[in-house]
């Protein structure tokens, strides 16, 4: 990150208060505070429809399109390595056009993509478009804390609950609804993938007034008992009449933190395992002899794990000085996960199932430690930006390798393996990440 982009995502302080230049500006508050968070939902039920849904339909998608194994192991590369290139432009985007618009283009992107990505004929039209939708889920994923902390300071852990909470159930539905839904649109695996376009055209909607509203004070609090609003309240403003230049905050220098690393690289390895699990694991239970029906629900099944615990995670997180033991009750889980695929792929598919998604978990929790390990709203856009950017990196060749091993030794005992030997960088780096410390004091002391 340039000195240029640690400058904070937000506008010079206004002057003057909020009630006195308008008398409705509670009821303003109001109604933003409940668009604001109509959109992180839909955002987050919008965020991992794309790569599910295409899991599910893997091996239809290989046929229609004549793609090798280790051209289907790239497929489910594309994602992480669109989330590190596009998601560090994030926060300069944010800055010039603010967060809500950023977002709002996201779920367009996602939609564009989504729409074109089965007609576009051949494997690269379905990669670009893939790249196109991966794109607004990139920048949405990189904002989502920042967003978060900006407009819901007291609130993080319930409110990246809730956000994690609809991010699961969005991963778990398109798992769960994609096969059936193509069969009853007559068998068109085109058709299957193409119709949750139709879910991000909705998650445009709330973003719209706010986008309009830009310059309108955003608080979500009680209003400020001082003569002046926090610019946190107001992201995207432009300077007010009378107002000083924009405060700029010392530079952050992040990659003298050492939390910073070690969150980039638990949020690495938490991702490898993450789009391992949605690229292939559909397809480990389908060549087990499990029917192609049953493997969607398992894998729903493993991302509606998300959907109660991403909201207890994270709460529980923000209770606790160290969050070492939930990275080590999550890699225990996995474990236990990866060893049953290994021993028993069809016959205790479902306990499988239930315990890789306990152990996917280290999303919502990541998200979190993203949140607590930065004092500062800016922290958090640099420290958000870093940690997914890097960590998507680092997550781009574990689905790639899984699919070459699958195709060269013919089997899943080697991809198996390799996935359940991840575990152990990622519970270290995890405990490493979960100490009780701020990348704003480890930069500064370096």
């Amino acid at each position: 990150m340039t000195g240029e982009e640690t400058r904070t995502i937000m506008s010079p302080p206004i002057r003057g208060s909020v009630r006195d230049a308008d008398p409705h500006a509670p009821r303003t508050r109001a109604w933003m505070t409940r668009l604001v968070i109509a959109g992180i939902v839909l955002t987050a039920l919008n965020l991992r429809p794309a790569i599910t849904s295409s899991g599910a339909l893997l091996e239809e998608v290989r046929d229609g399109l004549g793609m090798s194994g280790s051209v289907a192991g790239l497929l489910t590369s594309v994602p992480p390595l669109c989330f590190a290139v596009f998601g560090v432009m994030a926060p300069r985007l944010a800055r010039r056009f603010g967060p809500a618009a950023v977002v709002c283009a996201g779920m367009l992107a996602i939609g564009t993509g989504l729409v074109v990505r089965p007609f576009a004929g051949s494997t690269a039209g379905f990669l670009v478009a893939s790249a196109l939708a991966l794109m607004g889920i990139a920048v949405s994923n990189v904002l989502m804390p920042v967003i978060v902390k900006r407009w819901f300071p007291d609130r993080v852990g319930s409110m990246t609950g809730l956000y994690s909470m609809a991010l699961a159930l969005g991963t778990a539905t398109a798992a769960a609804v994609t096969v059936p839904m193509t069969r009853a649109l007559g068998g068109s695996w085109q058709a299957g993938l193409a119709v949750w376009a139709a879910l991000a055209a909705v998650a445009v909607l709330p973003w719209l007034p706010l986008v309009r509203a830009k310059g309108t004070p955003l608080s979500v609090g009680p209003a400020p008992a001082g003569p002046s609003v926090s610019p946190s309240a107001v992201p995207g403003a432009g300077p007010a009449p009378g107002a000083g230049p924009e405060p700029v905050p010392a530079p952050l220098r992040i990659t003298r933190s050492r939390t910073a690393w070690a969150l980039a690289v638990f949020f690495g390895l938490q991702a490898t395992a993450a789009y391992i699990t949605m690229g292939w694991m559909a397809q480990i239970f389908r060549d087990a002899g499990v029917p192609a029906g049953t493997a969607g629900l398992l894998l729903a099944v493993t991302m509606v794990m998300g959907v109660p615990l991403a909201f207890v995670i994270p709460r529980l997180a923000t209770r606790l000085p160290h969050q070492g033991p939930i990275v080590i009750a999550l890699g225990l889980c996995g474990f236990a996960g990866y060893a049953g695929l290994y021993l028993a792929p069809a016959g205790g598919a479902w306990a499988w199932a239930l315990l890789l998604g306990i152990s996917n978990c280290a999303f919502p929790l990541a998200l979190t430690m993203v949140g607590m390990r930065a004092r500062t709203g800016a922290g958090v856009a640099q420290l958000s930006a870093f940690a997914q950017s890097t960590g998507y990196l680092i997550s781009i060749p574990g689905p790639l390798l899984v699919g070459v091993l699958y195709q060269h030794s013919g089997g899943w005992g080697l991809p198996i393996a390799l996935m359940a030997g991840l575990m152990v960088p990622q519970i270290v780096v995890g405990v490493l990440a979960g100490r009780d410390r701020t990348v704003e004091d480890e930069a500064a002391a370096r």
